[in-house]
């Protein structure tokens, strides 16, 4: 009886250590899940923004950012018949605007990426100045 009793009790043990791992796992990986998957929302002042808002609702409810940058990116693919007979060139030209936001000392410097008007991307830079 004492012999089964510390194996049962081994087994217990080693199931709870496993279940704390698995939890600490899991918390681990919840608070990191913003900056794994993206953000995508942004608190300015008693409102929020989101992705797919377009510019100017964002300019609306957080105002001027701090930097504007601009430029051109040109995607597409060229589409080939498999015995070459016919090639069919697709390629779009997008506008793109990165947007910092810095509200303050104490808050995170904010960038927010437009493509063709409408917000991409927001991400996180460093501690505002």
């Amino acid at each position: 009886m004492f012999v089964t009793d510390r194996v049962h009790s081994s087994d217990e043990s080693c199931r709870r250590i496993r279940n704390r791992l698995v939890f600490l796992l899991l918390m681990a990986l919840l608070m990191h899940a913003g900056t794994a998957f993206g953000i995508s929302t942004m608190r300015c002042g008693n409102n929020l923004i989101e992705l797919w808002d377009d510019k100017y609702t964002v300019l609306e409810i957080c105002g001027e950012p701090e930097y504007i940058s601009y430029r051109t990116k040109i995607v597409g693919n060229i589409l080939h018949h498999p015995r070459r007979t016919l090639d069919i060139q697709q390629f779009e030209e997008i506008q793109v605007e990165e947007w910092v936001y810095n509200f303050g000392r104490n808050r995170i410097k904010q960038l927010l990426r437009f493509e063709n008007g409408i917000l991409v991307e927001i991400s996180d830079l460093h501690r505002g100045r």
